[in-house]
């Protein structure tokens, strides 16, 4: 798909090091265009030793501030996304989407789960909160039908789904299922860390199990920590595992569900842990 974008107004921005001895590039579209959401700030990274006659897997993660840079980072903590990945000798893209303020819950909690009247109070609460309805889906449309065209055309990506791997916390988990469920042609991998499964009281799981993609095609991991918020996520996750399991997803070789029991709902727990879930993902086929 030939994305509208191949000639952005403003341009690719060289960022410097944000830490003493940062692996890779990092580089900036500030702000990236679209027709569906506010534009917004776009960072990529690219490994260390990148060459643009290869082609790359790509890797696109919700919550963009959070993932490179300590100074803009909520916590001041970042994910250590280039560190983990360069650590483990993954060499992928990332794409760092930043998320929109206080539009984040409206744009990453799925529409689909909750049609119809009955969620109208839901909705409501999200509109009250977020200063918008629940947009996920326009949001989707952004990420498949402006970025990740733009990403294919101008840089050395393996386009396949495949390849094409989306990955988030707490709400950018819950986005990062729906994502996969929504574009299973798109996305064949997608990690949803801390997913915040209680803002459904059970619907999201429930929308989950009738509309997952076939086994086999795709690999989707989640993982809760046992303190902080994370503590009320352990029982939709023994849901979501017999779903699974119900549909025929393996678990280990098409699906991954990890506890981590001294781990919180923050910054600096996604990073201790980030490399299970891009070793797991990116791990070859079995």
């Amino acid at each position: 798909m030939k994305s509208r974008y191949n000639h952005l107004m403003n341009p690719w921005i060289s960022l410097p090091a944000p830490t003493p001895n940062f692996p890779g590039s990092l580089y900036r579209l500030d702000p990236f265009p679209s027709d569906h959401v506010p534009p917004r700030r776009v960072d990529f990274w690219l490994p260390a030793g990148y060459d643009p006659a290869k082609r790359y897997p790509v890797l696109y993660m919700h919550d963009g501030q959070n993932l490179f840079i300590p100074a803009e980072s909520y916590t001041k903590i970042t994910w250590g996304v280039a560190e983990t990945l360069t650590a483990l000798g993954i060499d992928c893209i990332v794409a760092g989407v930043w998320n929109a303020g206080q539009r984040r819950v409206a744009e990453y909690l799925p529409e689909a789960p909750f049609a119809g009247a009955h969620f109208d109070p839901l909705r409501e609460e999200i509109r009250a909160d977020a200063g918008a309805a629940p947009c996920s889906d326009a949001y989707l449309r952004f990420l498949v039908e402006e970025l990740k065209p733009w990403v294919d055309a101008n840089l050395p990506t393996l386009p396949g789904s495949a390849h094409t791997a989306v990955m988030g916390s707490s709400m950018g988990g819950l986005i990062s299922l729906y994502a996969l469920c929504r574009y299973p042609q798109v996305f064949g991998l997608a990690g949803c860390l801390s997913t915040h499964f209680p803002i459904g009281a059970g619907q999201i799981e429930e929308w989950m199990r009738d509309n997952l993609p076939q086994p086999g095609s795709h690999r989707l991991y989640f993982d809760f920590g046992g303190r902080g918020g994370d503590r009320e996520y352990g029982v939709h996750h023994l849901r979501v595992r017999s779903f699974l399991d119900g549909l025929g997803w393996r678990d280990g070789s098409d699906y991954l569900i990890r506890r981590f029991p001294d781990a919180t709902h923050n910054e600096r727990a996604w990073r201790k842990r980030l490399h299970v879930p891009l070793r797991f993902l990116f791990a070859e086929k079995r």
